[in-house]
């Protein structure tokens, strides 16, 4: 049974919530800078159909320090698109939090992207594009993420806008939305998340698999920089792509006789020699065997896998692929008969199962973004500015940060209470006089662990709700009198 509960937290929420703000403090030029943005962080964190400048500074009861500000829209509308404060910083400081809790070795990388539908043509980065929150191609903007799952939990590392072609070749655009000089350059959304990734690995956070979908995978130059950082990888690829199933024979070119006619410049495949084959060609004759990688909230999840060994085929014609190394293919055909692809570098020794195991790691990003959208409006905001939209992104993963420790800290005191049972329950029984061993649990959780399936699960929107009591002001703000009430 899929199965949630509200927590019940005490009024020391506030408290760590203060104090988690108040770590950010430091990379704010001034102080009332830091303290918008927890007038900031807070407004996502309440209860309101929209997270947007306007509902926010209506929603939230301003601190003392900020009581006489006139007009709390104009001044969060200030601090958020004009003022001088360092956000990738602030984004610094996040992941730095973040690692003291969820940097494991047993890590993985999430490459993804987020779009945000938009009307107008104002908004940095936006043109018509494919927009997976519409399913179809809709006027949007697109960012690339960067997220982390380890055996404790997951949160998102970072986010940047990619800038199409059109936006790059046009400075008048790119100078009214305030993009720095030193973002204005072409890049894919593949080198886009390298960078993302180079940046993670440069602060400590380990990890030595990447996971992506094919919207990345299909890119050869990003596979390649992958290997060549000596990471293992994980990530989808369409069914028109080739490989040889068996190692392909080649004939390599060799100086002419005098006389003779030009000398071949290149391989090519030998006569006789398996010929290359579309994915969707292979899995139509490979078996299948169903692997359980992990048990859901309703039960065991698995689908049929064939994991596999292939040659790359990719430029065979002209002998591109000559002498490459064999690869690892995963197909996973769903319940649905839909059939997904993914090619791997991970060891030959690697099982099926956790090859499916690090595919279906996909999973909490989806989860994530799905909650940073609903719970934290990732996509409400409505400036135009390059800042203003990277300084939304950073502090809704602020807000989705501090509900991440706040339910693992609610988690650890539940595995701390079941001790305390356990060893009272062996305590009891010893002075009865029926001993029966109660086997030692540890706290360490691996991947594809969850909570008893006789447990209600707590979940992050969990988490947010029962903060609600403490966040939402105790008059109506839309009122003159009850807001200047509140604002004393």
């Amino acid at each position: 049974m899929n199965r949630t509960f509200t927590p019940r937290l005490e009024p020391a929420v506030l408290e760590r919530l203060e104090a988690y703000a108040d770590r950010f403090r430091p990379h704010f030029n001034r102080t009332r800078q830091a303290d918008w943005a927890e007038v900031y962080l807070r407004g996502l964190l309440q209860e309101g159909e929209r997270k947007s400048i306007e509902p926010i500074s209506g929603r939230v009861s301003l601190p003392a320090e900020l009581a006489g500000v006139a007009d709390p829209e104009q001044a969060l509308q200030q601090f958020m698109s004009q003022s001088t404060w360092e956000e990738a910083a602030v984004a610094r400081e996040y992941r730095a939090t973040m690692a003291e809790e969820l940097a494991d070795p047993d890590g993985v990388f999430l490459v993804d992207d987020t779009a945000c539908p938009k009307a107008g043509q104002h908004s940095v980065g936006v043109q018509r594009q494919y927009c997976g929150a519409l399913g179809k191609k809709a006027n949007c903007q697109c960012a690339v993420s960067l997220h982390y799952v380890s055996p404790q939990g997951h949160c998102p590392l970072s986010m940047r806008l990619y800038l199409p072609t059109a936006w790059l070749n046009d400075p008048v655009r790119l100078d009214r939305a305030g993009v720095p000089p030193q973002e204005r350059r072409e890049l894919t959304k593949g080198q886009i998340a390298l960078e993302l990734l180079d940046q993670a690995r440069a602060e400590g956070w380990p990890g030595q698999v990447v996971v992506a979908d094919a919207g990345y995978g299909v890119s050869g130059p990003f596979r390649r920089e992958l290997e060549a950082r000596g990471l293992f990888y994980v990530v989808g690829v369409t069914e028109q792509m080739v490989v040889f199933a068996q190692e392909p024979r080649w004939e390599w070119p060799h100086e002419a006789a005098r006389g003779a006619h030009r000398p071949r410049s290149r391989p090519r495949l030998a006569q006789g020699s398996p010929e290359p084959l579309t994915l969707a060609q292979l899995a139509a004759d490979t078996p299948l065997r169903r692997v359980t990688w992990r048990q859901g909230t309703k039960g065991p999840l698995s689908a049929r896998f064939a994991w596999l060994r292939v040659w790359p085929a990719d430029g065979w014609k002209a002998g591109e692929c000559a002498g490459a190394e064999p690869h690892w293919l995963l197909i996973e055909r769903r319940e649905d008969g839909s059939v997904r692809y993914a090619f791997s570098n991970l060891p030959a020794n690697t099982s099926r199962l956790a090859a499916a195991r690090y595919w279906h790691s996909r999973w909490p990003v989806e989860q994530g973004y799905q909650q940073m959208k609903e719970e934290l409006g990732l996509d409400h905001f409505e400036g135009r500015s390059w800042h203003g939209f990277h300084r939304h992104a950073v502090l809704v993963m602020m807000a989705y940060g501090f509900l991440t420790l706040e339910r693992l800290r609610l988690q650890q005191e539940r595995e701390q209470q079941q001790q305390q049972q356990q060893q009272q329950q062996q305590q009891q029984q010893e002075a009865d006089g029926s001993v029966t061993a109660v086997p030692a649990q540890s706290t360490k959780r691996r991947r594809g662990d969850r909570d008893e399936p006789d447990r209600p699960r707590l979940t992050l929107p969990a988490v947010r709700r029962a903060l609600q009591r403490f966040l939402l002001p105790a008059c109506h703000l839309d009122c003159p009198y009850c807001r200047a009430l509140a604002h004393r």
